[in-house]
């Protein structure tokens, strides 16, 4: 807590995470209600491309984008340590097997693997986007975990407990696991990061849990053609898009600061 990064980045983050969950309730207008004529300046930050209210839209829109990171942040981050960890503990050619079709897998965009999934199911579901999210940034905790863990696995107490007759799941979760906390939290926090920014990416493609519903990323691509005359249509939710990443990384690197230190 004495890290100020951590701390101004943790203060966004939780600010954001409350303004995306009570948003709704608090909102001026529903959220596909009309105030007023398209693109208008009616409210305090004007009207949509339909007539709803900007800021009502942008209140409603930010919960799904949300739940929908931080689910998959967290199923990435569990398939990723399972990999890179299951990889180094065995060894020998299940560590060349497991990282080369890691690397493989890491070969292809993200954004391109998602559309393709997405292109041929046409109608995405939110726990469909959730999968997509986690496969996305297992591949890339896998290489962190397996890197990280390969300096564990060697180590004096991982051998005794295992000359102790601990069996290797015990050994992973008691003894490997517990000193890979900082590293894998910064990297959790860089993940949800990216997932932010990736689903709602998404969004602006046009894939979305619930179309008609308010969505950061949606509305940006359906407010585009009105940006000469109504920019907050668009601005707004790239603005607070935006803020969100940058509170969350603030978070990471304020994690990975303090991990270095505990390593020096």
């Amino acid at each position: 807590m004495k890290q100020k990064r951590f701390v101004a980045g943790g203060t966004i983050t939780l600010l954001l995470v409350a303004f995306a969950i009570f948003g709704p309730y608090l909102a001026p207008f529903g959220e596909s209600e009309v105030a007023g004529p398209p693109f208008s300046d009616e409210g305090l930050l004007g009207t949509d491309y339909l007539g709803s209210d900007v800021l009502s839209r942008v209140m409603y829109g930010g919960r799904t984008i949300l739940v929908i990171a931080l689910l998959g942040t967290l199923l990435g981050m569990a398939l990723g340590i399972l990999i890179g960890v299951v990889a180094a503990y065995a060894g020998g050619w299940w560590d060349e097997i497991i990282m080369r079709g890691n690397d493989v897998i890491l070969s292809f965009p993200q954004i391109l693997l998602a559309l393709l999934v997405l292109t041929a199911l046409q109608r995405p579901t939110a726990w469909i986007l959730i999968v997509l999210v986690g496969v996305s940034h297992a591949p890339r905790v896998a290489r962190l975990a397996r890197g990280v863990a390969l300096g564990i696995v060697s180590r004096d107490f991982v051998i005794a407990a295992e000359a102790l007759g601990e069996k290797r799941s015990r050994v992973v979760l008691a003894e490997v696991l517990p000193n890979m906390n900082a590293p894998l939290l910064a990297e959790g926090g860089l993940r949800l990061t990216f997932s932010i920014g990736f689903v709602g990416s998404l969004g602006f493609l046009g894939f979305s849990a619930n179309p008609g519903a308010a969505n950061w990323g949606q509305m940006i691509r359906e407010n585009q053609l009105g940006l000469p005359t109504q920019p907050w249509a668009v601005l707004a939710p790239v603005i607070i898009i935006a803020i969100f990443c940058i509170g969350t990384n603030l978070m990471a690197d304020g994690i990975a600061q303090v991990a270095q230190r505990g390593e020096s």
